[in-house]
């Protein structure tokens, strides 16, 4: 994968995305403010196209991950398609400029109109996670005269070894219909009028670092397909999901081809179309958030940076205790103290980092590293904070691609009584 951004730049060391200096761009747009680079999107889907060269497959980016316009765009314009979990979903690909043709619908709790509007669309593929959802969905089709193509989400009871807010595999998860429940399902689709069974697909969880789970899970989508060919329900794509998992902190990350290797060896020879899900491995590292020191509260037992960003603007580290490096945009050469880095919103929780050894000032930059997934999608206007910038590097070029709320617009929607 691209190299973790930010880079030093050569002359004073000073972080810069690509030919851009964090620091103009904290200038012209403001912090807090998310930066993405174009290049690092790019050299990630390639990982992918590069891994699958010669094999019949889609990517279907995982929209939930980063959900901007400008991002969707990048990755539609090289030929990813979109994993979508709702109708707003839906209408962002659908607006980026996604072909229908390349997406797929997943989610355990689909609405009928939003069956409706991917039905009008024309999408590749619903991923059915209940029995209910199955007969909801060819009720919708019937009123529209339309067959809905489906494929069930099976949950295969593997341990994908995350964290168990990601876990989404076992048999205790809300996601996928069981595996011992599945060939039965398959049979009631097989039966329905106004459905088209097309395929099979699992997600077991995010962020893993280990590939061996997808594998395991491989195997046993397998033996149902060969239980459901028997049947005579013979499918013609596969989808693995994503959760390729990135390195966060010290320690090496599996590479794409070796998630990938495995999982090719075992479905080489069958005639089934390869869907890939990838979403934090995509953009989990081509962004940054970039924030502004306000105070150093110096303590008795605790040191505070207290900086413009907060958990509502990057809630991992306050949901799953996660760790982002948080790296100086212009280094000093003064001793570094141990600090806390912390937010401006009225909760204990709210924190970015602890423990971390800086050397800070009042109004030096930080960055806040690997912020691209989960960070802006995931984000809040709580404590009446409008959400941040969004900016997109291109070379020597920055390009705002979301503005900053203004606290008017967040009551906007609002009425006093009469």
């Amino acid at each position: 994968m691209s190299a973790p951004l930010p880079m030093p730049s050569a002359e004073d060391g000073e972080l810069c995305v690509e030919a851009v200096r964090l620091a103009d761009v904290a200038r012209r747009f403001g912090t807090p403010c998310y930066v993405y680079s174009r290049a690092a999107l790019e050299a990630a889907l390639d990982e992918f196209t590069t891994g699958l060269s010669g094999v019949e497959a889609q990517l279907c980016y995982a929209v939930k991950a980063n959900s901007n316009l400008a991002v969707l765009n990048v990755l539609a314009r090289r030929g990813a398609g979109f994993d979508i979990v709702s109708g707003g979903e839906l209408k962002r690909a659908l607006a980026a400029g996604g072909d229908p043709r390349k997406i797929v619908f997943s989610g355990v709790g689909k609405s009928a109109d939003e069956m409706a509007a991917a039905l009008s669309a024309g999408i590749l593929c619903f991923n059915v996670e209940s029995a209910p959802e199955l007969e909801r969905l060819d009720g919708v089709a019937a009123s529209l005269g339309a067959r809905a193509p489906v494929g069930l989400r099976v949950n295969p009871d593997v341990d994908a070894r995350t964290h168990p807010y990601i876990s989404t595999g076992l048999k205790k998860n809300k996601f996928g219909v069981a595996y011992r429940d599945a060939l039965d399902i398959y049979r009631r689709a097989a039966g329905l009028p106004n459905v088209e069974v097309c395929g099979i697909g699992c997600h077991i969880g995010s962020q893993l670092l280990d590939p061996s789970p997808f594998a395991e899970a491989l195997d046993k989508l397998l033996l149902l397909v060969d239980r459901l060919a028997a049947c005579g329900i013979v499918l013609r794509h596969i989808d693995l999901g994503g959760g390729l998992g990135i390195a966060y902190r010290n320690g090496a990350e599996p590479s794409v081809q070796s998630y990938l290797d495995p999982l090719l060896d075992r479905l080489r020879g069958r005639a089934l179309k390869i869907l890939l899900e990838p979403g934090r491995r995509l953009v989990g590292k081509a962004g940054v958030l970039l924030t502004r020191v306000e105070y150093l509260k110096p303590g008795e037992t605790r040191n505070f940076a207290i900086v413009d960003a907060a958990m509502n603007d990057l809630a991992r580290p306050a949901l799953y205790d996660a760790w982002h490096d948080i790296v100086p945009v212009r280094p000093r050469e003064e001793a570094p103290r141990r600090w806390e880095i912390v937010g401006p919103i009225c909760e204990t929780g709210d924190f970015l980092g602890h423990e971390r050894m800086l050397a800070l000032l009042p109004g030096d930059l930080l960055a806040i590293l690997s912020a691209g997934a989960y960070g802006m999608s995931m984000s809040s206007n709580y404590n009446t904070r409008p959400r941040a910038a969004e900016v997109m590097i291109d070379g020597d070029e920055a390009h705002l691609i979301r503005r900053r709320e203004t606290a008017e617009e967040l009551y906007a929607l609002e009425s006093l009584l009469p």
